[in-house]
């Protein structure tokens, strides 16, 4: 079923709340994608996004043209550079802004699977674009999966030896680190190492999540973030770029 709504954020999202709240008022588990400009989204609309979030709804808000360098040309307006940051402040929301398809493919296969599967009361909001690169293949190795899911994963290792700086990159963004990567090693004989950052938001709730449960048993063996396991052993300033604001 497609339904092409136009400009109208508030009634594309009562559809999106019908559809995913279908598994509960009407027993019929629906899966909906609700596809729209991403500075479109949770500053128009984020109250009803909130209440989708109340009623436990399921399924993936897709920031369409997303961040600040895709559409530079249609001014201002429309370049969203905190759409993440807005969509950290709903607990069930989970945030990615992946890079690759087959970062994508992996995300919403995986978010599938919880909310229909396990029956998780979560949803999903993914940043989406339409700048032209190559779409490589997934890497092989360990942890690649998890760490796509987690929010972190190395996505390309120095190639002139052991790195002395760890670049962190996300969505088209990662290609410019790539960029840099190159000139580092060309340029300066720099080594560095880069990462693909998924999920900013995803790190520092699991970053908050180990906090509070070391508070709560000091006496236990501390637990240590994903993003300090992922980063053990590896040594130098991080640099990390994205399209987004930080805070």
């Amino acid at each position: 079923q497609i339904l092409e709504e136009g400009i109208t954020e508030a009634g594309s999202m009562a559809s999106f709340t019908a559809a995913g709240t279908a598994y509960a008022n009407h027993g019929v588990p629906m899966i909906p994608f609700f596809i729209y400009y991403s500075m479109f989204g949770f500053q128009r609309v984020g109250d009803l996004v909130w209440a989708f979030a109340d009623a436990r709804g399921k399924g993936f808000l897709m920031g369409g043209t997303a961040g600040r360098t895709t559409l530079a040309g249609e001014g201002l307006q429309h370049q969203d550079g905190h759409s993440p940051l807005l969509a950290s402040t709903i607990p069930t929301c989970h945030t990615f802004d992946p890079a690759y398809a087959f970062e994508l493919a992996v995300i919403i296969q995986d978010g599938i699977r919880r909310m229909y599967e396990n029956n998780e009361n979560l949803f999903y909001y993914i940043t989406i674009y339409n700048e032209f690169y190559v779409q490589p293949p997934m890497p092989a190795g360990e942890g690649v999966r998890e760490g796509i899911l987690r929010g972190i994963y190395k996505y390309q290792n120095s190639s002139i030896g052991p790195a002395a700086v760890q670049l962190f990159g996300s969505g088209p963004i990662l290609n410019e680190v790539l960029r840099a990567q190159q000139i580092l090693a060309d340029r300066y004989q720099i080594a560095a190492d880069v990462w693909s950052v998924t999920s900013y938001n995803e790190l520092r709730r699991d970053a908050l999540q180990v906090e509070r449960w070391n508070r709560m048993h000091p006496t236990e063996q501390p637990r240590q973030p994903f993003i300090a396991q992922a980063l053990e052993n590896h040594h130098g300033p991080i640099v990390a770029a994205t399209d987004y604001m930080k805070i």
